[in-house]
């Protein structure tokens, strides 16, 4: 499972090429099919929702057990973030160094983790669930449905593991359309087997679950069919392989950045569900599982445009082209900033067409659309939160990308949930009042600081290439 091989002209055929062209035009080739790799992604966990939301008769109380499995579900993400999304910037800069050797290392020992990360979960998830999702705010009505949803899905981790870890190897290469198509398997067959499983074999909840671990299994073998080919610029190969721990710590350094940001979305998911059985019941642990989805929805562009960004962003800084790193990240910067202002008149303007994705239900929608309105309060700050982590983790800047992960989530999200609904009678509204606030703080913050740091050390890369004629 080591080392790389470097194929012939048929595999650049659909590949990227980060050094040539306009970035904007390189930008867009990567992040649209990103997007739909993404929007598609999203399908995994929201059409189940739908689907689920929908049950008649059980389908608000069915919403809430769900809603408990997202920590759990987010963990799973951080560790194929640590290892996927960690890695993939170092790939892509020692691609820019022209250093294949290291490129190829990478991505076995990236694997080798999320193996090894997924396994661990799922003896462990499955060992634990029930103490687990009675702490995360399960209670007598909605345990059941929760405890089906978990131990299923946790079965299938590493599926999870391989398709959301390999993937972004597979993009950073520049093959953003077998990125997309990786996704693109899996949540098509999501779609085609949830009505099957849900109403068809009248399995519910459990029916749900069945059919993302099936999904998820399509593409990992897709994946892994694609980095074990001979199309991949950069080949897996299992025979021979031994670890290499100074790699994996370089890999799970940047890659904790990732990490702490999917483990701290775990841990606001965990405050804000206590806090809304306490201060609301189970009808508000519906209503956030319903905020968040649409949320996912709402952020899916940006977050496609800054992973689009990334690879394009590393490439160029590993090949000391600082002119091409600056554009990239203004281009970056000036898009997400238009479209998070966009989708933010959207939701504030239509909420209960967004919350009827998901749930009819006359209460619901009551203590839904108040609440959206004030979650997605300033949603146009989370442009410089994307831009400036996506920055910091595409320059291996490690140490300030997990700062900013933790700023935000861990440092004001997580007390604010805790707190703000105790002041000024505020109950629930609190709850989802943290969010903006955080957003506002916490986004200024990192992208002022990414300025500060970065901008500077691009004008000095540039003077230095200059003499050799650099541009």
């Amino acid at each position: 499972m080591a080392f790389c091989g470097v194929h012939g002209k048929g595999s650049q055929n659909r590949q990227v090429d980060f050094s040539k062209a306009d970035v904007k035009k390189n930008i867009l080739a990567v992040a649209a099919p990103m997007l739909v790799a993404q929007v598609l992604n999203l399908l995994y966990n929201i059409v189940d929702r739908i689907y689920i939301g929908k049950i008649p008769g059980e389908g608000t109380l069915a919403l809430a057990g769900l809603g408990l499995c997202f920590p759990v579900i987010t963990l799973v993400s951080a560790f194929a973030n640590l290892f996927g999304v960690g890695g993939a910037p170092l790939c892509s800069i020692a691609r820019g160094k022209k250093d294949l050797k290291t490129a190829g290392a990478i991505v076995s020992n990236a694997y080798f983790m999320l193996l090894v990360s997924g396994l661990a979960l799922t003896v462990l998830g499955i060992l634990f669930h029930r103490p687990i999702l009675y702490l995360l705010g399960a209670s007598a009505q909605t345990y059941q449905d929760a405890s089906d949803y978990m131990v299923i899905y946790l079965l299938g981790t590493v599926f999870v593991m391989t398709s959301l870890g390999l993937n972004p190897y597979i993009n950073s290469q520049g093959f953003a359309r077998t990125g997309m198509l990786t996704v693109l398997l899996g949540a098509v067959s999501n779609i085609i087997l949830d009505p099957v499983f849900i109403y068809g074999f009248g399995l519910g909840v459990k029916g749900a679950a069945i059919a993302t671990v099936l999904s998820q299994g399509f593409s990992a073998i897709w994946v892994l069919c694609f980095l074990t080919g001979k199309k991949s610029e950069l080949t897996l190969q299992f025979r021979g392989f031994r670890p290499d721990w100074g790699c994996i710590g370089r890999i799970g350094a940047l890659g904790t950045s990732s990490f702490v940001m999917s483990f701290t979305d775990s841990l606001v998911q965990v405050a804000c569900n206590a806090t809304l059985r306490t201060f609301g019941g189970d009808l508000y642990i519906s209503v956030m599982t319903v905020i968040n989805s649409v949320r996912q929805i709402a952020q899916t562009p940006v977050m496609a445009l800054t992973d689009g960004a990334s690879p394009v962003i590393s490439y160029n800084y590993g090949a000391q082209n600082a002119p091409r790193v600056r554009r990239s990240i203004r281009f970056m910067t000036q898009l997400g900033f238009l479209y998070t202002m966009l989708i933010w008149a959207l939701v504030s303007l239509f909420p209960a067409f967004f919350i009827s994705i998901f749930n009819h239900d006359a209460e619901l929608l009551a203590a839904a659309v108040p609440s959206l309105h004030i979650y997605f309060f300033g949603f146009v700050m989370m442009a410089f939160q994307f831009t400036g982590q996506s920055v910091f983790k595409s320059l291996n800047k490690a140490k300030k990308a997990i700062f900013f992960s933790l700023l935000r989530k861990a440092f004001i999200v997580v007390p604010l949930t805790l707190i703000l609904p105790h002041l000024f009678g505020l109950g629930v509204n609190g709850v989802f009042l943290a969010e903006p606030i955080s957003n506002v703080i916490g986004g200024l913050a990192c992208y002022i600081t990414m300025r500060r740091t970065v901008m500077p050390e691009l004008s000095l890369m540039e003077m230095e290439a200059a003499p050799a004629g650099r541009v």
